[in-house]
Parts: C-alpha cells; structure tokens; sequence
C-alpha cells in the first residue's frame, strides 16, 4: 500500500472539517484572477466566507470522504474547473451569489481569452486624431466618422460574440478605446445547501425581474380568484365590496328600498 504523507493527510482533514462544519460549500474557478484582487476579496468577505484552495485531487477526495454526511455533495467534483477553490459559509446561497457578485470588478480583455457576453464598443468620441488606427477599427467591424479633427464611433458594434475568443488585434482596439469588457472576482459555479446543487445559471437571478414576475403572478392570482369567487385572506374583502357594489347597483335600478340605497331611492322619487 503506497504511504501517503502526514502533510497530505492534513489537508484532507482539514478540508473535511470545514464542509461539515459550514452548511454552504461552494465552488469557485479563480482563473485570471490576479493576486491582489484576490487578497482584495478575502478582506471584503472576511467573517462571511472562507475561502481554501488546494490541489483538485485532494478536493475530489474530500468530496467521496463526506459524502455520506452529506447527500449529493460528489456531485460537486463536476463543476471543479480551471482553477478550484472551495467557499465554506452560513449564508443561503443565493446571498452568497450576490455577496460575490458585488465584489466583481472590470478588467481589460486578453488575448485568447472567452467573452463572457457579446463585447460591444458603444457609439460616441474617441481620443483618436485621424490616421491609421481608422483602418484597425473597420477590420474589427466598428464604423467611424470624423468630427472635430476626432475619430466618431458612428454606432454600438459587437467586435466579439458571446464564446468567442478574443483575438490579439480586438483585445488592443478594445484597451486602446478603454473597454473593459471582462469581469475578474470569485466565478461561481456551483453552491451546495442541504442536499441541493444550485448552479451558476440558477443563482444569477436578476432580482428586479424575479420580483416583477412574483407581482405580476400575485395580480393575475388575485384576479382569478374574484372571478370565480373564491373567498381567501386576501380576497375576502374585496369580494364583499364588490357583492356590495353589485347589491347596491341592483336595489337602484330595481327601487328596492334599502339601508344603504334608501336616501338615493327617494331622492330620485322625488325629481
């Protein structure tokens, strides 16, 4: 049996603590990430999120190791790419997505690098004088014009497709132009929580459609549940208004003297 050294069996341990002791794990590929915006983001998630990196052969070990203390979680070694760390919080992690996201910043685009989105160069002024740069930025699809002696973006061109890779000849255009179209932080890929995987797609909601879509269903339920009359906490007194209403508006065009309708019976009795 090969020996296994202590140091190893150290890392594993300690790793194996952490996810049973934290109900939120979390994956994260840290590729292109550079060092101080990494040290810059443990200090704004200090407290929140612990954040441990080792070799993707120890983390598929600690991975088979828990999981009979918690269901589901091999599946994880799935979304270990590029390059892996491991989050350990209490947060839900849908708070932890946006914990992460707030902490993204821009950065310029490198050569051979993947657009996350379509790469777009918006129309408006440029620093440029006219010259040779007019024929780079029509090889890259990006109509100009000239005005004041300054080269114009005539209007919003997609220079990179969404997947593409970015080419040396855009990535100089775009740094020149000072777009940053990238995104460098913490690139989550998946979050464990109680036996459920959320992944990527699923945690980056966009809360202002989520919460226009809850309201919206709430309005369309409401509606329907007056219109079949169906009497729950939030209808009930609208429905009685509306039974009102219609009472009301039947004892006036049938003179049919009522407490709430017997000054308006007699006041057109009496025209």
């Amino acid at each position: 049996m090969a020996h296994v050294a202590e140091s190893k069996k150290k890392i594993v341990n300690e790793f194996c603590d952490l996810v049973n002791s934290y109900p939120v794990i979390g994956v994260v590929d840290m590729e292109n990430l550079p060092t101080a915006q990494l040290q810059k983001m443990r200090g704004q998630l200090r407290g929140k999120v612990v954040i441990r990196m080792t070799k993707r052969r120890f983390m598929n070990i600690v991975l088979d190791k828990v999981k009979d203390n918690k269901k589901g979680i091999e599946e994880m070694k799935n979304y270990l790419t590029g390059m892996p760390a491991l989050l350990f919080t209490k947060d839900d992690p849908f708070k932890l997505a946006k914990t992460l996201k707030r902490s993204m910043s821009t950065a310029p685009a490198k050569q051979g690098q993947v657009a996350p989105k379509d790469i777009i160069v918006s129309a408006g002024p440029t620093p440029f004088s006219p010259g040779p740069v007019i024929s780079e930025l029509a090889s890259a699809g990006i109509k100009t014009a000239i005005e004041n002696g300054k080269i114009v973006v005539k209007s919003d061109a997609v220079v990179v497709k969404k997947g593409n890779k970015v080419s040396s000849a855009i990535a100089g255009i775009l740094i020149r132009l000072g777009v940053e179209p990238m995104e460098v932080g913490l690139n989550l890929t998946a979050v464990y929580d109680n036996g459920t995987i959320f992944t990527r797609d699923v945690l980056n909601i966009d809360e202002e459609e989520f919460i226009n879509k809850i309201k919206i269903s709430y309005n369309s339920a409401i509606g329907l549940a007056l219109e079949l009359s169906f009497l729950t906490k939030e209808t009930t007194k609208m429905m009685i208004a509306k039974a009102f209403r219609e009472a009301k508006s039947l004892a006036l065009s049938q003179n049919i003297i009522a407490d709430g309708v017997k000054e308006e019976i007699m006041a057109k009795a009496n025209k």
